[in-house]
């Protein structure tokens, strides 16, 4: 079982988070993938990193290609990517991945990957400490649940936002490298981390999930897969994206519900539906402080 670190070609943010993780540790060569060098760790054999021609959300059923290829089972997928948005706010985001409607930007309709609450969770409080000690100006917060690829294995995003000039700079795409070796120094899969850490999918809030961010800042918590308020429609429960996102979410012991972000009327709902499916409805108040 191995932890397998994706970049792609196409991407220079995640070609500058990739060479940033070759200079600051240790790897050696250890075969080709996709007509590129595949590198493993030397003090960590289980963490190999390999590079893609394709995007990578358009790289469908990779965890099958690498077994096929390389022999080696994937454990937890780590992509090392770029984002892009609208507003070119500069960011540094972790995501879980998959498809709470159509698969216009790779995976399948209606579909999501299970996800690494707590270890995608941990990245992102290193990511916040790095950008902190450093007093970069980008924004660190989570990413709602989008985009693909189609995959059966754990997958976490880490990703560096938003423009073409961001993508290009060392200093972030470094920043994200050290935040991913710090945490595979420490744990390499979600059964890793210690069994106390309540995980919880989030309801509602905006694409970078700000609510959900600030929870995991100041409360003992992790997050798996967010559902962002405008793939809520108002006049019905989308029991479907609920129940995905419960499935798809290892560990999972209740749900967060951004109120503000939704309709009373809403809100009253959606508790009543986790109530009658015995999901507890967690509040701030119900975490311990970190």
């Amino acid at each position: 079982m191995t932890v397998v670190i994706i970049s792609s070609e196409r991407d220079p943010a995640g070609t500058n988070i990739k060479q940033s993780l070759l200079e600051q540790s240790s790897w050696k060569e250890i075969g080709m993938f996709d007509n590129h060098p595949v590198y493993q760790h030397t003090t960590m054999d289980d963490v190999v990193m390999i590079s893609i021609n394709k995007q990578t959300i358009f790289h469908e059923h990779l965890d099958r290609d690498i077994k096929d290829e390389l022999s080696i089972t994937p454990s937890q997928l780590i992509f090392i990517t770029r984002h892009r948005s609208k507003t070119g706010k500069p960011t540094l985001t972790t995501h879980p991945i998959g498809n709470y409607g159509d698969a216009q930007f790779g995976g399948n309709p209606h579909t999501l990957v299970p996800c690494a609450p707590r270890l995608m969770t941990h990245l992102l409080r290193l990511i916040k400490q790095y950008a902190v000690s450093v007093q970069t100006y980008h924004k660190v917060c989570f990413e709602v649940t989008h985009h693909g690829p189609s995959l059966n294995v754990p997958t976490l995003f880490a990703e560096v936002g938003s423009t073409e000039e961001e993508w290009q700079k060392k200093k972030p795409a470094a920043l994200i490298a050290s935040a991913v070796v710090d945490l595979l120094a420490q744990y390499h899969t979600e059964e890793d981390l210690p069994k106390d850490i309540p995980v919880l999918i989030g309801i509602g809030g905006g694409h970078y999930a700000p609510r959900f961010s600030d929870m995991v800042w100041q409360k003992k918590v992790a997050f798996g897969h967010m559902i962002p308020t405008y793939h809520i429609k108002e006049e019905r429960i989308p029991e479907e994206s609920f129940e995905h996102a419960l499935a798809a979410t290892p560990n999972v012991k209740g749900v967060y519900i951004h109120k503000k972000s939704l309709k009373k009327s809403q809100v009253t709902s959606f508790k009543a539906w986790f109530g009658e499916h015995d999901i507890a409805v967690v509040s701030s108040k119900d975490l311990e402080d970190l």
